[in-house]
């Protein structure tokens, strides 16, 4: 039988956060780095607490290309220990999340006659690197199998193509289902409380204070180990800490810009993906059937600040659009656009100059003078890895007790039992997503009244009783997905959220800059700003 859904009430949360004790880990960042950090402390049996300034996931975690992944475009950098490393999580995801996490069919077509044995061998080492996690074989394809499998790809010039098997996911309600399930463990989290200055005790690290970003009430928090899980925002953290003890601290981040844009998926019907490796600059594009939208992507340009919600630049956009028209059947145009996005790439600084396409994906964990860890760089598909060295790591530097992971094949919340048959991803959003907690769903007011396509009522209840939901931003960009896949479909539905929200949370939801951020995502004039 599947466990009741735990509530997530903000007044019992800010209760357990007052209560004095010291925690044995206290991680600040709320994305799929911490989150799983988080996970695997709290399943050793060590006292956790997270807390996230803004929303789990909001930063990069919600922005992804939705690919669970070992990354063929690193394989193409001679990166085999990280490629090798992601195949054998990828394994991990799908088993932990089946409604979340599945396979994926991808198709590379070929329009010159060297690509499909050149990139047919290199995908057939993918496979052995893979061994037993592997998906399915890799199959060269000739001309006509590559048009029945993509039909909507562009058929002029076509000299066949090669097939083969990655994974896709829900990023950010995977995130979700990490801090869900630590919660299930017994760790505390908390959203929308920042921290806002670190607590030192003799030149060292001893906890941190905090501010409910609701109320202004702070609080201050003891801890044995501090974990700064902040992503392209480490470095401010590292710099106050720094300060604190009258040291330096260099940058160790260089963020990446990566764009998406959404259309119909009638532009590539079908549930298999498009692959291009190599595009006019030398980049990978991808399109990616997705919650019955189509996902077009991604760029790599460097960036120097680091806004909350950086947006896609006009070039940015046009070489998506302008690159997905030449692999497709029938170009997408600026009018097509349903939603567009970008999110930032916590990548670690080289030695010297290198393009961001060029630097390495691997993470980077550092144990300050101080005691302050940090860990950044790293990739989704490695969430689970991450935290299994940062937590080693602390152990052997004395900050948590020694312990081994205990990950390894355990089920996130919601996960559908062993043999149960998932909903394919690239379908449109429903109750489906909610894996076995549907009945509980179920038992909700307004499970029958839905709002939009693919949102009910019911829904926003559970966002707000059992998914931490605070905002219409919150409900619509990250327990539904609706921001990402349709922004004006967001829009026109954000009144109504706002008003059961409202009656669940007895506050201000933030409409008006819920529908601000919507023209962001939808506009075309959204593009124009950097």
């Amino acid at each position: 039988m599947t466990a009741a859904p735990l509530p997530t009430h903000r007044s019992e949360l800010m209760q357990r956060l007052a209560r004095p004790g010291r925690y044995d880990v206290a991680v600040i960042g709320g994305g799929a780095t911490g989150l799983g950090v988080a996970l695997d402390a709290a399943v050793r049996g060590l006292k956790v607490l997270l807390l996230e300034a803004h929303d789990f996931a909001k930063g990069t975690s919600s922005r992804a290309t939705k690919l669970v992944h070992g990354g063929v475009r690193y394989l193409a950098q001679g990166n085999v220990a990280l490629v090798r490393e992601a195949l054998h999580e990828r394994a991990h995801i799908l088993a932990a999340a089946p409604h979340l996490a599945q396979p994926l069919v991808f198709v590379m077509p070929s329009y010159s006659w060297w690509e499909t044995p050149w990139y047919g061998m290199g995908l057939k080492v993918y496979d052995l690197l893979a061994g037993q996690a592997s998906l399915g074989s890799t199959q060269w394809l000739g001309t006509i199998a590559v048009q029945n499998r993509l039909p909507g790809a562009q058929p002029q010039g076509l000299k066949g193509g090669v097939q083969y098997w990655d994974g896709q996911f829900d990023d950010a309600r995977l995130a979700l289902a990490l801090a869900r399930t630590a919660a299930a463990h017994g760790a505390l989290l908390v959203n929308h409380c920042p921290v806002t200055q670190l607590r030192h005790a003799g030149g060292k690290v001893a906890g941190l204070r905090a501010k409910d970003a609701e109320t202004g009430q702070e609080y201050d928090i003891e801890a044995g180990c501090v974990i700064n899980a902040t992503g392209v925002w480490v470095d401010a953290l590292r710099q106050q800490d720094a300060a604190a003890t009258g040291c330096s601290a260099s940058a160790l981040v260089a963020p990446s810009q990566g764009v998406h844009v959404v259309v119909d998926q009638d532009f590539l019907p079908g549930r298999r993906a498009l692959l291009v490796p190599s595009t006019a600059d030398g980049r990978v594009l991808f399109a990616v059937p997705w919650l019955g939208k189509l996902i077009l992507g991604t760029t790599d340009n460097p960036r120097h600040d680091l806004p909350l919600e950086p947006c896609p630049q006009e070039d940015e956009v046009d070489f998506i659009l302008r690159e997905a028209g030449r692999y497709l059947r029938r170009p997408p145009r600026r009018a097509d656009v349903r939603s567009q996005w970008a999110g930032l790439r916590p990548l670690v600084k080289p030695q010297g100059q290198a393009a961001t396409k060029s630097i390495s994906r691997e993470h980077t964990i550092l144990i300050d003078a101080s005691g302050l860890v940090t860990v950044t760089g790293g990739k989704w598909t490695t969430y689970r890895a991450m935290a299994q060295d940062l937590l080693a790591r602390c152990a052997d530097a004395g900050l948590v007790s020694q312990g081994k992971s205990r990950t390894a094949g355990l089920k996130l919340v919601g996960a559908l039992p062993d043999g149960a048959q998932a909903v394919p991803l690239n379908e449109a959003p429903g109750p489906h997503l909610y894996g076995s907690e549907v009945d509980a769903l179920a038992q909700l007011p307004g499970h029958e009244r839905w709002m939009t396509d693919g949102l009910n009522e019911a829904m926003v209840r559970f966002a707000a009783r059992h998914e931490y939901a605070r905002s219409v931003e919150d409900v619509l960009a990250r327990r539904s997905r609706l921001l990402f896949l349709d922004a004006a479909a967001a829009a026109a539905v954000a009144p109504a959220v706002a008003n059961v929200l409202q009656e669940e949370t007895g506050r201000d939801a933030g409409l008006e800059s819920f529908l601000a951020l919507a023209v962001q995502y939808g506009s075309l004039g959204g593009a124009k700003r950097a």
